[in-house]
């Protein structure tokens, strides 16, 4: 098992746990729907960059 040979400073800790803070997620805006999406991802109305990527399936509703 591995043993540490002398105890880290707590400036050491803190200069190690600098990188570990969460950041905020890249959010676009699409230009043509204005949906709000992550970068680089298709939009929940299935717009990319300004396209219709993934159409979106057409619901019929049967009321007799």
């Amino acid at each position: 098992m591995a043993v540490q040979k002398s105890r880290k400073t707590p400036s050491r800790r803190g200069m190690r746990r600098s990188h570990d803070k969460l950041k905020n997620p890249a959010v676009s805006v699409d230009p043509t729907s204005g949906e709000t999406h992550l970068r680089h991802r298709v939009s929940p109305d299935g717009f990319y960059r300004g396209e219709q990527v993934v159409s979106q399936p057409v619901v019929e509703d049967d009321e007799e």
